[in-house]
């Protein structure tokens, strides 16, 4: 049951909280306006009504669950610093409420907002990012795509295998095109399709190819087929050959998962930032509760200088572990820590950093 003290240390994180997240907000949108606003004003751009409904309505949730972690051990330090400053953490202690007794309601507010954070993450903020990068792709980055367009190898199934000597992404063409398919042990090819050039016609996947051989292949026997123009259906989409950046972004959870097991199956090496994405969003609503533990160790000591100093403390531990949480995840995705490790580094490290801060902190 809640205490009056509970309520009261409660209404001062969730309100603090809040008001930081609106004013950050609010200080990204102007910012990221500056940055895009030659973007905006060009003769093709896009019309007020569609900055504002579809981009910065948008761009607004995203950006704040980046931040939440970081917005809460600021909140934390805030009103923390200002209780110390003025002997309300003393004059709690010393009525004999136990320090980590006080440690309570600052877990409970740490639980609701890194429940809001977890749902949000997996199912909120991947709806509203289908609209931000949809107008992003459309209007500011109109080349964010990844991956070579030279030598590409794909599996297109479990025993078909694709390669496209060049793919040109503004027509949705490629050249020296070659399809294998093997048999039920992968050992051996039964039936090859080579094509001078292949070129999307129907979305999502009736391709023309031009100068085209194809051959059968049944033990000893082959059959030969040539043709100079073809349309046909292959287990091929232009979304295989040419991914946004932002692509991830706009994925639900679900859709996350079902598209690293089908990027599996076709053998692509470009599977572990969406692993890392995912894994993020779990992780990142658990850091909220290990910074609200620093947060409250190093804010409830009243010291000279008072907030200023404890602010800039918390700059100090936001900055290390956003440093640490780029550093890790970039070597997951270059140079082979495991996806879930990735994500979760910060948060390990973190956690030990917390414990030992909540030992020493004044009691």
């Amino acid at each position: 049951m809640l205490t009056i003290l509970d309520k009261y240390i409660l209404k001062k994180f969730l309100s603090t909280f809040f008001f930081i997240v609106i004013l950050m907000a609010m200080l990204a949108v102007v910012i990221d306006f500056a940055e895009k606003i030659e973007d905006f004003a060009k003769p093709d751009g896009p019309g007020t009504r569609a900055i504002v409904v579809e981009y910065y309505l948008n761009f607004m949730p995203y950006i704040t669950s980046l931040l939440f972690p970081l917005y809460a051990l600021i909140s934390v330090i805030y009103f923390t610093s200002r209780m110390a400053a003025n002997s309300e953490i003393i004059a709690i202690i010393g009525n004999g409420i136990n320090f980590y007794r006080l440690l309570y309601p600052y877990l409970l507010g740490a639980f609701f907002i890194a429940g809001i954070h977890f749902y949000a993450n997996h199912y909120v903020f991947p709806l509203s990012n289908k609209t931000r990068t949809r107008f992003e792709n459309t209007f500011i980055w109109k080349h964010n795509f990844q991956g070579s367009t030279d030598n590409i190898h794909i599996f297109s199934g479990k025993n078909e295998e694709i390669y496209i000597q060049h793919y040109s992404r503004t027509d949705s063409s490629g050249t020296n095109f070659s399809l294998m398919r093997y048999d039920s042990n992968g050992l051996e090819r039964r039936f090859v399709l080579n094509a001078q050039r292949i070129k999307l016609v129907k979305y999502p996947n009736t391709w023309r190819i031009f100068n085209y051989n194809t051959r059968y292949v049944n033990g000893m026997k082959e059959r030969m087929v040539k043709g100079g123009q073809l349309d046909t259906l292959l287990n091929l989409k232009s979304a295989d050959l040419a991914k946004r950046d932002n692509l991830k972004d706009a994925m639900s959870s679900k859709e996350l998962v079902k598209y690293i097991s089908d990027e599996k199956a076709k053998g692509s090496g470009m599977i572990v930032p969406f692993q890392v994405e995912y894994h993020r969003r779990t992780a990142d609503p658990f850091s909220i509760i290990v910074l609200t533990i620093i947060g409250l160790a190093i804010s409830s000591r009243k010291m000279r200088g008072g907030m200023g100093w404890h602010l800039v403390l918390g700059m100090i531990i936001s900055a290390l572990y956003i440093f640490m949480g780029k550093f890790s995840m970039t070597f997951s995705t270059h140079a082979g820590l495991p996806p879930i490790i990735g994500a979760w580094v910060p948060n390990i490290i973190f956690s030990f950093v917390a414990v030992y801060l909540l030992l020493k902190a004044q009691k």
